[in-house]
């Protein structure tokens, strides 16, 4: 993730840490420290899932 829409924040970190199975505080964290890796090696059902999710709410994403 390398940006956010800062007014879909909240959102952002509620999903953030819905989708990486995180705490409050790490999905905060992980949502505030931009760019941010989340998620390594994953298959790509889940990695479309987190781009069906998290776009839609203003965040832009890189996947390599």
């Amino acid at each position: 993730m390398t940006a956010i829409d800062a007014a879909q924040k909240i959102k952002i970190i509620k999903e953030v840490r819905t989708l990486c199975n995180l705490g409050l505080k790490e999905a905060k964290d992980l949502v505030e420290k931009l760019p941010a890796l989340l998620a390594k090696q994953v298959i790509k059902e889940h990695a479309d899932k987190i781009k069906e999710v998290l776009t839609p709410i203003g965040c832009t994403l890189i996947f390599k």
